[in-house]
């Protein structure tokens, strides 16, 4: 305690240093006073008596020291002034100073952006208490390459059985609701648990509580915390309150916080209800006692001091019970797990391999921006090689200039992530305000948390610091006398492999290997812009409404869209009004597989065929072709089940045989094909041409009802955003209560099915393009200086006879020598890391000969611009006056 609180008064007089150095200074002088006079008494003149009583003292200056040595920090009062002297010597050099942060900023920025997404999506644990001890449970099939949900039974079975955990729950995905009442009617998404979930999850909640095991079955909500500020204003008095889910009423009782979407946090939820009463909200679910359908996710808390591997091992036990017990539908299961929150197992792969292809890309470009800062220091190094001189001819030790160099480093490191931080903060906003073209809520918001500003300031040191090293080791090292002499102090710096020219290659290299991949999804872009995605855009308002939800009977939601088919109809400007489940381009659709009736043995064809509900006239609203056969007619709700198939469809189950007739299964059900229309893109823009069954929406709506809802197509010959109030009015005069969404035009929808090969093309782009920059500005810098080294050199060329030609191909052979060494080793590592990005391209293979044929050539232009313009230079020198230079 004595040597903290020594140390604290050490470090406040450090600090503090002015005041108590004066009071010193006064007794320092009055003793010297006191013993001068005694001299003067003794017989010597008052200069002669000083003179005496400093020599008798001592010395001010060495009393002064060793005080300061005793009342404060040396060190700190060492490092505080070489922090002071590094700051007026970057203040004074504004320009080197200016470029050397803006570098360094936007390499920082550029990998603090994607560590912020890595962070997000694969760092973050799920916001629920002990995160470290809830896992996420899967079942997997021998064979499977992924894993699959639980059917009830194998859960009820699992959480009696499992006593490895504390607790195990269950939750249903995602439950769409309706909700009214206070305001305009607004869908939402929820998700059915048992009872047990919150406190599985030791989720903690802001108003009420969660669920007892009494409410099971009992109509009570917990809502998140952000409807609760959004719809009730952030009612205090909400606890208790009733709200109208899809026409039920239902008591709230709590209230999740804000960072609580769901345990899959790419899911975004926004209430919770008991499963006992997910039937009344969601159409459809599968029978409790089966154990054939798998549609529960399910978390287990751990109990403490259980390891993972005796979790596995009772897993693994209980799933061979099972598979003994219930060998018709357990046989060749296992149990998997995770940490809650993680990843989904379906795009884990996908996302891990595009965040390493963009981790890749932003540290290559963070480290073409400190090659070009350590050139930058390189040259401050050579130019203070008098300053450096003098220094150590004084007296400075090479320990304390190498200090002083890798500070004003270090300054340009965190000055760098201060920008890269602000830097980040604008793209994360940007990117969080990006639509992904999915038909349900997800949660994509990504923030600078502290773990990426930690993340930040590591990563801004270490650039200091490394980027600092080398040129603080050379500064710290001048030849004494030469530097004395100003003669040059780095024999090197004219020789064809010096630290500079290694530094350019290397820059000049993973500009190679950034531009390749820059050129790759820019190609791709350019390709998906051309993709014929089957259907027009132009003139098409969607509008998507979910009758369901307020409890209609399927007869009674055909008869509402009948309705508002005719009233939207009835609008001006409108020449077409069809409807479906869902539009094309929403990322995901049901599909069933079909065989030709009567031909369902082993080894007969099939297809695999996405499935879209539609009405009369759906086909020529959305200019598909129609190749064979006839549209739906109004009169076929009641009839035989008809079907209207896609090219694709048909060339895959008939081959050359005329599909117009013939009768197909599937689904339970059996159709019978009445048309063939040309194909469309149905998921995504990059999928290979995908078979697709129209089916009579009619027809359908009865036994297999849409969990999207159904969405109004309407086609109009004027700007289709200009109806889109007049048709919501239309809808609510139907239903007050009937919620609207998805209001937008197709080519908003399209546009946003372009969204990752825009947001790979920009962010490729935008760090290919700063990398091509700099690696040009690295080029042109080492060329300028070494024609400013080398002056007197090329004046005495030119004296002797050499030409001004002669001395600029010299200077463009030096530069083009560089260029052509960085393309030999960037280029072979771009063609290897190409293979990362095969599965975001459209329509180009990842060695696409137009990319690996134009980056070198244009790398060599710019290269032969960036040497041309130091070489004109040289080319250019006054021999006489060269020779007069140094």
């Amino acid at each position: 305690m004595n040597k903290l609180r020594a140390f604290w008064t050490r470090l406040i007089n450090t600090l503090r240093r002015a005041p108590n150095s004066e009071d010193f200074a006064d007794e320092l002088e009055t003793h010297v006073a006191m013993d001068t006079e005694r001299g003067i008494r003794n017989g010597l003149s008052p200069e002669e008596a000083r003179r005496h009583a400093l020599i008798r003292f001592g010395g001010i200056a060495q009393a002064h020291d060793a005080y300061a040595e005793r009342q404060g920090l040396p060190w700190l009062e060492s490092l505080l002034r070489d922090v002071h002297y590094s700051v007026r010597s970057l203040v004074r050099n504004r320009l080197v100073t200016a470029v050397a942060i803006l570098s360094i900023g936007l390499g920082v920025g550029s990998n603090t952006t994607i560590f912020s997404i890595v962070s997000r999506f694969v760092l973050r644990p799920a916001p629920v208490g002990d995160p470290g001890t809830l896992l996420s449970l899967h079942i997997m099939h021998d064979g499977d390459c992924c894993c699959n949900q639980f059917p009830w039974p194998v859960f009820s079975d699992l959480r009696e059985q499992a006593t490895e955990f504390s607790d195990v729950a269950a939750y249903f995905d995602l439950i769409p609701s309706s909700i009214s009442g206070g305001s305009e009617p607004e869908r939402v998404w929820g998700q059915g648990v048992t009872p047990n979930f919150f406190g599985v999850a030791q989720l903690r909640i802001v108003m009420g509580a969660g669920f007892s095991d009494s409410e099971e079955k009992a109509p009570v909500v917990v809502l998140s915390e952000r409807l609760w500020k959004r719809r009730f204003n952030s009612d205090k008095d909400m606890i208790g309150k009733t709200v109208i889910l899809s026409g039920h009423p239902f008591t709230v009782i709590g209230v999740a916080p804000a960072a609580f979407h769901s345990i899959d946090q790419i899911v975004n939820a926004e209430f919770w209800v008991p499963l006992g009463m997910t039937p009344e909200l969601a159409a459809s679910l599968p029978p409790h006692d089966s154990r054939e359908y798998h549609w529960l996710s399910v978390i287990g808390r751990v109990r403490p001091g259980v390891s993972r591997e005796h979790v596995a091992a009772q897993l693994s036990t209980i799933a061979d019970r099972l598979a003994a017990s219930y060998p018709a539908t357990d046989k060749g299961n296992h149990f998997v797990f995770e940490q809650a929150g993680s990843l989904p197992p379906f795009a884990r792969s996908m996302a891990l391999l595009f965040l390493t292809a963009l981790s890749i890309v932003v540290l290559l470009r963070l480290a073409i921006a400190g090659f070009n800062v350590a050139n930058l220091l390189f040259a401050q190094a050579i130019n203070r090689q008098r300053e450096m001189a003098v220094r150590l001819a004084l007296g400075a030790t090479r320990g304390r200039l190498l200090r002083l160099v890798l500070l004003e480093s270090l300054l340009l490191g965190l000055g760098g992530g201060a920008l890269g931080a602000l830097l980040s903060l604008w793209s994360t906003g940007a990117l969080s305000s990006l639509r992904l073209p999915a038909p349900i809520p997800l949660n994509v918001q990504v923030s600078v948390d502290g773990r990426t500003l930690a993340y930040t300031f590591l990563i801004s040191v270490l650039c200091g610091l490394l980027l600092g090293i080398a040129p603080a080791w050379a500064a710290s090292r001048p030849r004494v006398v030469n530097s004395l002499k100003a003669e040059a102090g780095f024999a090197a710096t004219a020789g064809r492999f010096s630290a500079r020219n290694l530094l350019v290659v290397a820059q000049v290299a993973m500009a190679v290997v950034l531009l390749a991949l820059t050129g790759l999804f820019l190609r791709s872009l350019e390709s998906a812009s051309e993709i014929n995605i089957g259907f027009r855009t132009r003139g098409l308002l969607l509008l998507s409404v979910d009758p369901r939800l307020n409890g209609y009977s399927p007869s009674k939601i055909s008869a509402f869209l009948g309705q508002l088919r005719e009233r939207a109809a009835a609008l001006p400007g409108v020449d077409a009004v069809v409807c479906s489940d869902v539009p094309f381009l929403s990322g995901g659709n049901r599909s069933e597989g079909f065989t030709i009736l009567g031909q369902a043995a082993k080894g007969d064809p099939s297809v695999l065929a996405d499935l879209y509900m539609v009405t009369p006239g759906y086909f020529d609203a959305l200019g598909i072709p129609s190749l064979a056969g006839s549209d739906f007619s109004r009169g076929t709700t009641n009839g035989p089940r008809v079907a209207v198939i896609n090219k694709a469809f048909a060339d895959t189950l008939f081959g050359g045989t005329d599909p117009i007739g013939q009768r197909i299964d599937g689904g339970g059900w059996n159709y019978q094909i009445i048309g063939v229309v040309g194909n469309a893109k149905s998921r995504t823009l990059g999928e290979d041409t995908r078979p697709i069954l129209y089916r009579s929406l009619d027809q359908s709506i009865a036994n297999d009802p849409s969990m999207m809802g159904y969405t109004l197509m309407v086609h109009t010959t004027s700007n289709p955003a200009g109806i889109a109030e007049a048709l919501r009015r239309e809808v609510y005069q139907l239903d007050p209560a009937m919620a609207v969404y998805n209001l937008e035009t197709m080519d908003e929808h399209v546009r946003a099915a372009y969204v990752l090969p825009r947001v790979a093309a920009m962010l490729f782009g935008i760090f290919g393009g700063i990398g091509l920059v700099l690696a040009t500005v690295g080029l042109y810098g080492v060329m300028s200086f070494a024609v400013a080294r080398r002056t007197r050199e090329i004046g005495i060329r030119m004296a002797m006879g050499a030409r001004p030609a002669a001395v600029l191909r010299l200077v463009l052979c030096r530069g083009m020598a560089l260029t052509f060494t960085a393309l030999a080793l960037g280029w072979p590592a771009a063609w290897m890391l190409a293979k990362l990005s095969s599965s975001f391209l459209y329509g180009i293979k990842p060695h696409d000969a137009v990319t690996f044929t134009l980056v070198p050539a244009m790398l060599v232009l710019v290269a032969l611009i960036a040497a041309w313009i130091p070489a004109r230079r040289a080319a250019s020198i006054n021999p006489t006056q060269a020779l007069r230079m140094e």
